[in-house]
């Protein structure tokens, strides 16, 4: 079915409110197993309101949205296309993300199927909400690179923190929360962690909507120069707890967070 022929919102779709008890049970077993990336996603689904829907409808109703739709671009597809960057400057977008991509061993086609070991894709409504929510998803990497948060556990907290502000999704600024409060607790850190987050909140709150970018002409963009328009500020705070964290001798990536990749 082609994507201008799905509904808004199918039948089948259930739009529910703050669940506190199915979230607090799904983050004790994240705080059981921080590699059980399930729980993340169980966390998102129990506090995806109706709030975060309204912003999914006004965006696929908007121009840009409907643009985006009647171009039916395969997101995943064009990231891992890494021929097609491999021309541009050094100093682009594209070029940045793939040496974070190749860095960190990622593909967008493995948040994809990483996503799908939570919910296959038939367990799905097929309507054009899914079309968005799978956007956040499949745009989770690049954020981090527009945003300069890293993938260590402090970088994926305060990035929560800026998707928090991009799409309302409660369930994501408490994970990024308990997060911090997880690597204060196992680093005894003196680092400001929870002011990382806060930056984090607010930076996303000045920036233009990421999710709803045109993915390729941002791919093509000077990096500095994407930023500047975007509206991205540096995340200081983050850098300078990074800064902290080393002095003291802490390494932080194996206390981190799962990566909510449909948030």
């Amino acid at each position: 079915m082609a994507l201008m022929d799905r509904p808004l919102v199918a039948p089948d779709r259930k739009v529910s409110g703050f669940q506190p008890l199915k979230v607090l049970h799904h983050f004790g077993k994240l705080v059981e197993d921080k590699e059980d990336t399930e729980q993340v996603f169980h966390i998102i689904e129990a506090t995806k309101g109706r709030s975060s829907h309204r912003r999914a409808w006004d965006f696929i109703q908007s121009e840009e949205g409907q643009r985006f739709l009647r171009e039916e671009v395969d997101i995943p597809a064009m990231l891992d296309d890494h021929d097609r960057w491999a021309d541009l400057p050094e100093n682009s977008v594209g070029k940045h993300y793939m040496a974070f991509m190749k860095r960190e061993g990622l593909s967008a086609a493995g948040l994809v199927a990483e996503s799908h070991k939570w919910a296959p894709p038939e367990s799905l409504p097929q309507d054009l909400t899914q079309w968005y929510f799978d956007r956040l998803r499949d745009t989770h990497d690049l954020f981090h690179v527009l945003t300069g948060y890293g993938r260590d556990a402090l970088g994926e907290a305060t990035l929560l923190g800026f998707s928090y502000s991009q799409n309302r999704n409660g369930g994501v600024l408490f994970i990024a929360f308990a997060g911090a409060r997880q690597i204060k607790k196992v680093s005894g850190t003196k680092a400001p962690i929870y002011a990382a987050v806060r930056e984090g909140k607010r930076n996303g709150k000045a920036a233009a909507k990421l999710a709803h970018m045109d993915v390729e002409a941002v791919m093509r963009e000077d990096i500095d120069e994407a930023r500047k328009r975007l509206n991205i500020a540096e995340p200081k705070i983050y850098r300078e707890c990074l800064r902290i964290l080393e002095e003291e001798g802490n390494i932080i990536s194996d206390v981190g967070l799962s990566e909510p990749q449909a948030a």
